[in-house]
């Protein structure tokens, strides 16, 4: 079983636009129209069972709809392979309750990203969302480090990380992009003792820019090192990295490529892959 964790979709009306203001925002290039169909067909072309979905609530009045959208997107869960997580914003008063109707309507998790959000990581109001996932037992995806989009938006750093989870309960903590977007020597610093778990979103390989002129330097095309890589799953133990790709924003096939050239053992391979989620996720 392969597992995706960390991809992105939008109902079909607003897709496309959605894909569009993003990609011109942060000069990348799109790998599918950002559609559940369109994941699907990739899914399907790389060989993953199943990919979860990160909704991002930009505003608080968003949240409800965007956990309803959710829960009708597992409904289709075995027609398509797709998952989806529910959202929380910082600044949703009601955030205790909607968090138990998340957690009620069978949604494995939320997604949290502070750049969009407009708040930094070891904020109150994130720890009091923290601590109330944990309470419910549902699992936190939290975007980290550095936004392609938003690069000035520094909200969410490995020490941020670090200081909101000894501030919190017990929770399932997963920090995308191996621990914090080209932040990733802090990650080797500070994280490994904290347990979160770590997704390999857009960590490895290489940015493919659009073509709408953006003066990219060879320099920052390249992701994380390789050996940088092998080092953090050593350190963090292969048992809390899960497989990601940022899809539409990374292509899966290409991604599963990357995952399998490593130097990992064969259960380690087969835990990141899919292993790890499916525990997670109780599949």
């Amino acid at each position: 079983m392969i597992v995706d964790f960390h991809t992105h979709t939008f109902p079909d009306k607003i897709a496309a636009p959605t894909v569009d203001k993003l990609q011109s925002a942060a000069h990348i290039r799109p790998f599918t129209d950002g559609t559940v169909s369109a994941l699907s067909a990739s899914m399907r072309a790389a060989g993953v069972t199943y990919s979860v979905n990160m909704p991002v609530a930009t505003s608080p009045r968003q949240v409800t709809q965007i956990n309803d959208t959710a829960a009708r997107t597992n409904e289709r869960t075995p027609e398509t392979g797709v998952l989806s997580f529910g959202c929380m914003h910082p600044d949703y008063d009601g955030y205790r309750a909607e968090l138990a109707r998340v957690a009620s309507l069978g949604i494995r998790g939320v997604k949290l990203h502070p750049p969009y959000q407009g708040a930094d990581f070891d904020d109150i109001r994130y720890l009091r969302i923290l601590d109330r996932a944990g309470e419910l037992g549902l699992v936190v995806l939290t975007h980290a480090g550095l936004d392609i989009g938003l690069p000035d938006a520094n909200r969410v750093t490995p020490g941020m990380i670090a200081r909101a989870v000894l501030a919190t309960g017990p929770v399932t903590l997963i920090c995308a992009h191996m621990g914090g977007w080209r932040q990733w020597d802090d990650v080797e610093e500070l994280l490994p003792d904290t347990g979160v778990y770590l997704d390999t979103s857009f960590s490895l390989g290489r940015i493919t820019p659009n073509n709408d002129g953006y003066p990219w330097a060879e320099a920052e095309l390249p992701l994380m090192r390789r050996e940088q890589f092998a080092r953090i799953v050593r350190a963090f133990g292969a048992e809390r990295i899960l497989f990601g790709t940022d899809s539409p924003w990374g292509e899966q096939a290409e991604a599963l490529r990357l995952i399998r050239e490593l130097p990992l053992a064969s259960g380690e391979q087969a835990a990141i892959l899919g292993g790890n989620a499916a525990r997670l996720l109780e599949l």
